[in-house]
């Protein structure tokens, strides 16, 4: 019953899917790289090394991680032990460091020597076992990060570890199957987070049916059609993250039995957040941790674990559909709200991250943002590449290698040569072991009006490609370079909702921001209160990274346009750690030269969520 069967897949998509892509786009599953088949540079590859460098190798991992575990003494709390394994394991297959390695090998030791007999492994005491907020959670990450090793790393000692929770977490389901996890302090399955997704790669590393039927029987996961809550009130129940993680259980539970309800739940969050303003301009979403669509910017918007969350959603979905759409959001969320998500040097990271006001880092490595930012950057260098049985898709442009076989055998080494998005031109380098024919599709990004691909120093295609997806069928042969030009002047982006009349500085996927240090004039002043002059937007370089720009403004209170401007601002990309404005105040809103943002407005794909107990 449980199988892949791509012929229903595709034949399911297109009543679901609507008018999201572009429209040529045929719907094809995409399959990507293994990690350790690719290297990264880059600013992807800068933050990759920095996470490792700075952040993983400089914790007190003893003392944060794996004491809770050995002692065994909390009545609640969490410490996000599986998370920080499963990005262990990717950081070490991804780079092969030997001190990454041998600290993975040290943590997960370590988790498994302090494992019951009964295959509780947590922090609780025994009276809080199971039930208790969070300790569900805990172990669900820790099924699913141990499963990552053997994935991997074919480790039979953490595959080991790891059913042994499982089968614990069953024996108590199946000893109380009444009882609901977190005891109802919040809506069930924010209490769950994790659960299905871990038991979903254990069936995959084990076959085990009984992980499976877990799933499918006890969790109902392909029943499960949650609305969209506004707010954070009463149970939780419009917590994003979470709302998130099971959609994406679903999508992998898709892979296995193609049931199109299993579609609904994700396909309903993307239309909340494309066509009811439920998306940030930075490419995140979610206020306090939870849907919300006014558009306001301050305080708790954008939740690290729900940024990178839609991520990895957008990474499934790739996997469902192929579509260009998400190669899109993906470069607007991973430059913009995941990259402000860390400090500069990598060592800090942000539960929050808003668009207006200042941001603060977390006080502490544990806990679910910090692990889930390093485990989304650990998966980032496989969303570069994908492959199909058409060939090779490029979905994010960034300097990289990747060595990769075609369906017919033939070994394809793939090279980028870039700087983007600091620049805007891009070289890739196709070497098969030997001529052969297959398809090189290229992703033209929506905010691209004027893209254009040479193939061996010759034009090919329109003078100027459309967004969406750009195929290159030809017999490639060693030493085949495709350049690809993807322009990015300044534009200024119409603001929405609580930012109606406003605009944001956009240059290609990046957002920029206003930082009062770059800026000391702006002292005291409420930023809030600042007309741009539009006219007077120029680009500049910046110190070694994505070009800044500078623009001319008055005090909103000014006798504008008519009055001298009071400064020229310099603005810096999203994620400048000093930024606290995105959206200024212009003279004319509706101006002409203005534009909407190109990944809002998409057509509806589903009928309006019920209410809450409708």
């Amino acid at each position: 019953m449980y199988r892949t069967n791509l012929s229903i897949l595709i034949m399911a998509l297109p009543s679901l899917v609507g008018d999201f892509g572009a429209a040529a786009e045929a719907l094809t599953p995409l399959t990507p790289l293994d990690v350790r088949a690719i290297k990264v540079q880059g600013l992807i590859g800068e933050r990759i090394a920095a996470t490792i460098k700075q952040n993983l190798l400089n914790l007190n991992v003893d003392q944060d991680f794996l004491r809770p575990f050995l002692v065994k003494e909390a009545n609640d709390g969490y410490v996000g032990l599986g998370k920080f394994i499963d990005s262990l394991v990717r950081f070490a297959a991804y780079s092969g460091d030997a001190r990454v390695v041998a600290l993975k090998e040290h943590v997960i030791g370590e988790a498994l020597r302090a494992q019951e007999p009964d295959g509780y492994l947590g922090i609780m005491k025994p009276d809080r076992r199971m039930w208790t907020l969070w300790d569900l959670h805990e172990m669900s990450y820790l099924v699913y990060g141990l499963t990552m090793d053997h994935r991997f790393f074919q480790s039979r000692e953490a595959l080991a570890g790891a059913r042994k929770i499982a089968d614990y977490i069953l024996s108590c389901w199946e000893k109380e199957p009444e009882r609901q996890p977190g005891n109802g302090e919040i809506t069930e399955y924010m209490a769950a987070t994790g659960l299905e997704a871990a038991l979903l790669a254990l069936y995959g590393e084990t076959g085990d049916e009984r992980y499976l039927k877990f799933v499918v029987e006890q969790r109902k996961l392909a029943e499960w059609d949650g609305p969209i809550v506004l707010g954070r009130w009463g149970p939780i129940q419009g917590h994003a993250y979470a709302y998130l993680c099971r959609g994406l259980a679903q999508l992998r539970l898709y892979q296995l039995d193609p049931q199109p309800q299993l579609l609904v739940p994700t396909r309903r969050a993307l239309d909340f957040l494309l066509a009811d303003d439920g998306l940030a301009i930075t490419g995140t979403l979610g206020q306090h941790e939870c849907w919300h669509n006014t558009q306001e910017g301050a305080a708790n918007l954008g939740e690290t674990c729900a940024t990178a969350y839609f991520v990895r959603i957008l990474d499934e979905l790739m996997r469902t559909d192929g579509q260009s759409l998400y190669g899109d959001l993906m470069e607007r969320a991973v430059y913009n709200a995941l990259f402000a998500a860390q400090s500069p040097d990598g060592r800090q990271i942000r539960y929050y991250t808003p668009f207006e006001g200042k941001r603060v880092y977390f006080d502490k490595d544990t806990y679910c943002c910090p692990c889930n930012y390093r485990r989304i950057i650990a998966e980032l260098p496989g969303m570069i590449y994908y492959q199909s049985g058409e060939g090779i898709t490029v979905n994010l442009y960034s300097a990289s290698q990747a060595m990769l076989t075609l369906e017919s055998g033939i070994a394809v080494q793939l090279a980028q040569e870039s700087a983007y998005p600091k620049e805007e031109n891009v070289a890739i380098h196709v070497n098969p072991a030997q001529s052969v024919e297959f398809t090189l599709t290229l992703r033209i990004p929506g905010w691209c009006a004027a893209g254009s691909v040479l193939v061996n120093g010759e034009a090919v295609g329109p003078a100027q490609l459309s967004p969406g997806y750009f195929p290159l069928r030809r017999t490639w042969s060693p030493g085949d370079r495709v350049e690809v030009s993807l322009p990015m002047p300044l534009r200024l982006v119409r603001g929405r909702v609580a930012q109606a009349g406003r605009v944001a500085v956009m240059r290609g996927p990046v957002v920029y921001c206003l930082n009062r240090e770059q800026n000391p004039a702006l002292t005291g002043e409420d930023l809030r209160l600042i007309t741009l002059k539009p006219d007077t937007l120029a680009l500049k370089a910046g110190d070694g990274g994505i070009p800044v720009c500078t623009v001319d403004a008055w005090r909103t209170t000014a006798w504008y346009p008519h009055a001298a401007p009071d400064w020229t601002l310099t603005l810096t990309p999203f994620s400048d750690p000093g930024g606290e404005a995105t959206y200024f105040h212009v003279p004319n809103p509706q101006a002409p030269e203005f534009v909407d943002d190109e990944l809002i407005g998409r057509q509806k794909i589903l009928p309006p969520p019920s209410k809450p107990g409708q």
